[in-house]
């Protein structure tokens, strides 16, 4: 399948190789679902701990309390596919080229499966790098009833 960009540019439309140019069918996707199946894909592969603008609470992503797209964004390149760029934060001590094959590999198989959309490239930018410790202190968020400390 090929993709193309809708006259509203937020949606990409599924094109079968052999499709009949005259027919009415038509499969479109928002740029926005690709993107959370991107970000869903993300949430297995190792060493990545977080997206940019978005601490990966896998639980609450699970059920949907938080913006799950953060980091993702989609684009139709010229021949028709789809590129995907991720921003992550990544564990000390991973190796980065190791994350970036597991999070391109990840990417491709839910994308492509998924939608059958062909996927031209994933970029990747590595955002920040977290320790345990910071990655345990952004997981201690304040409840919403606790008030904040005032000086």
């Amino acid at each position: 399948m090929l993709a193309t960009t809708t006259e509203e540019s937020t949606d990409i439309e599924a094109v079968a190789d052999d499709e009949d140019v005259d027919s009415e069918d038509s499969l479109t996707f928002s740029n926005g679902v690709i993107e959370k199946i991107a970000a869903i894909a993300m949430r297995e592969v190792p060493g990545v701990v977080g997206m940019k603008g978005n601490w990966f609470n896998r639980v609450q992503d699970a059920f949907g309390a938080s913006d799950s797209t953060a980091g993702v964004t989609v684009e139709v390149t010229p021949e028709s596919a789809v590129r995907v760029n991720i921003s992550v934060l990544i564990e000390y001590g991973a190796y980065a080229p190791q994350v970036f094959e597991d999070v391109k590999r990840a990417v491709v198989k839910q994308v492509t499966g998924m939608t059958g959309l062909e996927v031209a490239g994933v970029n990747l930018r590595i955002e920040d790098v977290l320790t345990e410790e910071e990655i345990e202190q952004r997981s201690r968020r304040p409840k919403r009833d606790e008030p904040e400390d005032e000086e």
